[in-house]
């Protein structure tokens, strides 16, 4: 990650926005890209006064609701096959274990799955083929798509602007208040959304094995 943000920053701050919204695009479209690293990275430079965090954010968010929704209409033109070819293509991220879970998350959570994806490295890749191929009505997964982009983007982007900066004044006047507060909400919001999306997929995991055990049964 460090090399990457060390690559952004010789790049003009246009160019570092239109990298944010490709790479995740791309990567919500189906294709395992780095970007929540890319992400990460840019936040970080924006605390240092390289880029703007807002339109870091809005980069991000722009790219995961397009991504996504393109993702939608692949899926749902390419269907289960197309699914079959993705994980042939890329077997350790999108095999047929990772789609098998994937599909079972929407099975039982609906369009909440695409929200809490979002922050999970496996349904973020997949959510949008997947509710296509799925056929997921569009108005609900693109409500859920787009309230998930934008959480993600500016959550993730704001809480680590706002780290680094409060970690800057810190280094240069202490100011154990704000470096403890931020850290604290940054930590708590972070860990609120992850465990939620854990729980998902835990819950998943779950009903895989009840109904692995409920054949076996028989």
């Amino acid at each position: 990650m460090i090399d990457v943000q060390h690559w952004l920053s010789a790049l003009p701050p246009v160019v570092v926005y239109l990298i944010v919204g490709a790479v995740i695009g791309v990567e919500s479209m189906g294709v395992p890209l780095p970007g929540e690293i890319v992400l990460v990275s840019s936040a970080l430079l924006a605390a240092t006064g390289v880029v703007e965090p807002h339109w870091v954010a809005t980069a991000a968010a722009f790219g995961a609701i397009v991504g996504d929704s393109v993702g939608y209409a692949v899926g749902r033109r390419g269907g289960r096959p197309l699914l079959a070819r993705l994980g042939r293509r890329f077997p350790k991220h999108l095999g047929p274990a990772q789609i098998a879970r994937a599909e079972q998350s929407f099975a039982r959570h609906g369009v909440w799955a695409v929200f809490f994806g979002r922050f999970v490295a496996l349904l973020r890749i997949l959510a949008g083929p997947l509710a296509g191929a799925l056929h997921v009505p569009y108005r609900r997964f693109l409500v859920a798509n787009a309230a998930g982009g934008l959480v993600w983007a500016f959550g993730t982007t704001y809480l680590l602007y706002s780290l680094g900066r409060a970690a800057e004044h810190w280094l240069k006047d202490i100011s154990w208040a704000g470096l403890v507060l931020a850290v604290l909400a940054g930590l708590g919001s972070t860990w609120w959304l992850r465990r939620r999306a854990r729980r998902l997929e835990s819950t998943t995991a779950t009903d895989e094995a009840e109904s692995v055990g409920a054949g076996t049964d028989r």
